[in-house]
C-alpha cells in the first residue's frame, strides 16, 4: 500500500486495520489452484484453467474484509471453494462446503465475529448458502424380537456399510418407533411403542456424532408408532404420520439442527402409518407409501419443502404397500424399498428423482421382507436392514442389502446383528 495512512485503527494484535476508503487489492490476477488469503486485501481470481480453493485467515478481528473477483467470468466454469480455515462462515463450521459458481460474480465477505464468522455483504448475484459435507456412517437402532420383547440394541454402519456387532441397549427398548439425522452429523430416535404394556410414547434418544445414544429424554409432539422421518433444509429433520394410542395421524414434527423436536403441526396428507420418508434434491424431502384406514394400502406420497412445509397428496405411482422403508443414495435421489402389498410380501423398490418424482416399481432384489428399516452411509450409498420375512410378527432377520450411488439394490448381506423387526435407522458423522 503506497502513500500516507491516516485514520487508521492500530489493533491489540499491533496490525494497522485497513482504513474506510479501500482495500489493498493484489495486482497480480491469481491463477493458481491455491490461494491463501489475508484479510483486508481484494484478489482477482482467474479460473480459465482451473477450480481455485481459498483458505481465509485462521485469526481474524470483526471488520476484516476480504474481496475475490470473477476476473474472466469463468467461475461458472470452474468455481472457487471457500475454507474458512477453523472460523465459521455464515453461522456453520468449516466442515461445511462453501462453493461460487456464478460467472461473473464479485464475493464481498466481512468478519462479524466468533459466532457467525464470515459474512457475505454482498456476492453480486446470489449468496450461496454452505453445504454440509456428506454423512458417512450409520446407525440401526431399537426394534422387537420376533413378537417377543422389545430392545434397545442397536449396530453402528461404517463408511463402507459394514453392519457391526450388537451395541448394548441405552434408552428404554421400545419398536415402531423413527430415527432421522439432524444437523448433518448426528441422529434422532423418537416415538415408538414399549416399554410397558407397547403403550405409544413420544419419547426421544439422540446419537452424537461418535455414534453414541443418549439416555431417554421427554419429546414433544403426540405419542405415536409406525411413523416416518427425513432430513430437510440440509440440516433439520421432520416425523410425520403414524398412529397414536386411539388412531392415523398426518401430523408433523419439525426438528431442529440441534436436536430439537417441535410441538405438533397440524397435518396435511392422507391419515395413515407404516410408510417412509426420505431426503431429494436439495434440501427437500418426500414421505410415501402406507396404510391410511377406510382407504387401504397406499402409494401416495407428499413432498415436503426446505422450510419443512408438508404437502397435499401426490397420486400414487408404483405398487401400493405398507412397512416400506427408505434410503437416501446418489447425494440427492432416495429410494422406497421392500414392504407389505396386498399379496404378501415384496422387495421391489421405486426410485425418487432429485425433483422429487417417483418412479414406477423396479423389480425386487435380496429377501422379501417387511417391517425394514432403511437409511444412508458413505456419502452417497443407502442401506436396507432388518425386517420379517414372514406375513407375522415373526421369522424377523438382521441382513442388509446396500444401495450404491446409482440406486441399484444388491443382493443380501448375510445378517450380523441380533434377528428383529420395526426397527430405525439414521445416519451419522462427517467423518468416514
Amino acid at each position: 500500500m503506497s502513500g500516507i495512512v491516516q485514520s487508521n485503527i492500530v489493533r491489540s494484535s499491533g496490525t494497522i486495520a485497513v482504513a474506510a476508503s479501500g482495500l489493498n487489492w493484489d495486482s497480480a490476477v491469481i491463477t493458481a489452484s491455491t490461494l491463501t488469503a489475508e484479510g483486508g486485501k481484494g484478489y482477482f481470481i482467474n479460473t480459465t484453467s482451473n477450480i481455485c480453493t481459498i483458505t481465509l485467515p485462521s485469526a481474524a478481528e470483526t471488520g476484516d474484509q476480504i474481496v475475490f473477483v470473477d476476473y474472466a467470468r469463468t467461475w461458472g466454469t470452474n468455481k472457487i471453494v471457500i475454507d474458512s480455515n477453523g472460523l465459521n462462515y455464515q453461522g456453520d463450521a468449516d466442515t461445511f462446503t462453501v462453493e461460487y459458481n456464478t460467472s461473473g460474480e464479485t464475493l464481498d465477505i466481512v468478519y462479524s465475529g466468533a459466532s457467525k464468522g464470515w459474512i457475505p455483504q454482498n456476492d453480486d448475484v446470489v449468496v450461496d448458502a454452505p453445504v454440509a459435507p456428506p454423512t458417512q456412517k450409520a446407525i440401526f437402532g431399537f426394534g422387537n424380537l420376533n413378537g417377543g420383547s422389545n430392545t434397545g440394541i442397536s449396530n453402528l454402519v461404517n463408511s463402507s456399510g459394514v453392519v457391526q456387532s450388537d451395541t448394548s441397549a441405552v434408552g428404554s427398548a421400545r419398536s415402531a418407533l423413527g430415527a432421522v439425522t439432524y444437523g448433518g452429523d448426528k441422529a434422532l430416535f423418537a416415538f415408538g411403542s414399549g416399554p410397558v404394556n407397547n403403550a405409544v410414547v413420544n419419547r426421544r434418544n439422540l446419537v452424537n456424532n461418535n455414534g453414541v445414544i443418549s439416555s431417554d429424554a421427554s419429546g414433544a409432539g403426540t405419542a405415536r408408532e409406525y411413523i416416518g422421518g427425513a432430513e430437510y433444509g440440509g440440516d433439520k429433520a421432520i416425523f410425520a404420520f403414524g398412529t397414536t394410542a386411539s388412531a392415523q395421524t398426518n401430523v408433523s414434527n419439525l426438528v431442529s439442527n440441534s436436536g430439537v423436536v417441535a410441538n405438533d403441526t397440524s397435518g396435511v396428507g392422507l391419515v395413515r402409518a407404516y410408510g417412509a420418508g426420505v431426503r431429494f434434491g436439495v434440501g427437500k424431502a418426500i414421505f410415501g407409501f402406507g396404510q391410511a384406514a377406510g382407504v387401504g394400502i397406499t402409494g401416495i406420497t407428499n413432498l415436503v419443502s426446505d422450510q419443512g412445509v408438508v404437502a397435499a397428496n401426490t397420486s400414487a405411482v408404483g405398487t401400493a404397500r405398507e412397512y416400506v422403508a427408505a434410503a437416501a443414495y446418489g447425494s440427492d435421489k432416495g429410494v422406497f424399498g421392500f414392504g407389505r402389498v396386498a399379496g404378501g410380501r415384496t422387495a421391489i423398490t421405486n426410485k425418487v428423482s432429485n425433483t422429487g418424482v417417483v418412479a414406477s416399481d423396479t423389480s425386487g432384489v435380496g429377501t422379501v421382507r417387511q417391517y425394514i428399516a432403511g437409511t444412508n452411509f458413505g456419502g452417497d450409498n443407502g442401506i436396507f436392514g432388518f425386517g420379517s420375512t414372514a406375513d407375522g410378527n415373526t421369522n424377523g432377520t438382521g441382513i442388509t442389502n446396500k444401495v450404491n450411488n446409482q440406486g441399484v439394490v444388491a443382493a443380501d448381506t448375510a445378517a450380523v446383528a441380533t434377528a428383529r423387526i420395526y426397527v430405525a435407522g439414521a445416519g451419522y458423522s462427517f467423518s468416514a
